[in-house]
C-alpha cells in the first residue's frame, strides 16, 4: 500500500463512521478552552474536566482570572499535574490577554504562542478547534498513531509529524483529523498494548502488518 493509499483508507474510515469526533474537554468558549487546553498538559481530559468547573465558576471570564491571586487560584488545581507552573501560567495568561490583546483570546498561532503556558501544541488546538483553522496539534498520541500506521516516517519531532501529516491530510480535514488520530490513541492504539485485535485500520497499518502480523 503506497503512502497516498494508506492515507486515503484512513481518512476514509473516520470520515464514514467517526463523523463528528471532537475534544472531550468541556468548555462553553475559547476562554474556558484555553484554560482547560493549559490544564491538560501531561494530564488527563477527565481529570481537567474534574477540575475546571470550580475555576470557571470562581473566574467566569479572563478579566476575573487576570486579578486572580497564586494563593486564590492554587486550591483549584492542585489535583493537576504541575499545579504551581500551571497556576502561574494561568494568571500570567489572563494578564497578558487583557494588556496585550484587549481581552480577546488571540486567534493565530503566532499570537498565541506568546501566552504563558501556550506552546506550539495548545495554539493549534486553540485554532483547529475554535477556528476550525488547518492546524495539527501533534500530542504523543498523534505522534505514536501517525508513526505506527505509517502516515509519517522517521519523524523525529512532534514538529516533523505535523508538517508530514499537514502536506498529506486535504486541508479542509486538519482540523478534525486531529481529533480522529487522538481518540484512536487514546482508546484503541494504545502505547503499551494496543488493542490491534479490534482495529479498523489494520489493513492499513505497518505495524500491524510488520510486528503484529509477522508474529
Amino acid at each position: 500500500m503506497t503512502k497516498k493509499e494508506r492515507y486515503a483508507f484512513v481518512l476514509d474510515y473516520f470520515e464514514t463512521h467517526v463523523p463528528n469526533a471532537e475534544t472531550e474537554l468541556i468548555y462553553d468558549n475559547p476562554y474556558q478552552l484555553l484554560v482547560a487546553v493549559i490544564l491538560s498538559a501531561q494530564c488527563t481530559d477527565k481529570r481537567v474536566n474534574m477540575t475546571t468547573p470550580a475555576i470557571f465558576e470562581k473566574y467566569p471570564d479572563v478579566e476575573s482570572l487576570s486579578h486572580a491571586t497564586f494563593d486564590e487560584l492554587f486550591p483549584l488545581i492542585r489535583s493537576i499535574s504541575y499545579p504551581n507552573n500551571k497556576t502561574k501560567h494561568l494568571i500570567g495568561m489572563a494578564n497578558m490577554v487583557i494588556d496585550d490583546f484587549n481581552g480577546e483570546i488571540p486567534s493565530t498561532v503566532p499570537e498565541l504562542v506568546k501566552l504563558p503556558g501556550v506552546g506550539r501544541k495548545t495554539a493549534n488546538v486553540i485554532t483547529s478547534v475554535v477556528h476550525q483553522q488547518p492546524n495539527m496539534a501533534v500530542d504523543t498520541h498523534v505522534f505514536r498513531v501517525s508513526a505506527r500506521i505509517g502516515l509519517t516516517t522517521n519523524a523525529k519531532t512532534p514538529l516533523q509529524a505535523e508538517q508530514q501529516l499537514i502536506k498529506n491530510i486535504p486541508k479542509e480535514k486538519v482540523h478534525i483529523a486531529h481529533h480522529w488520530l487522538i481518540l484512536h490513541g487514546r482508546y484503541i492504539c494504545l502505547a503499551r498494548s494496543p488493542k490491534c485485535g479490534e482495529c479498523p485500520l489494520r489493513p492499513a497499518c505497518k505495524y500491524y502488518h510488520q510486528l503484529v502480523k509477522a508474529s
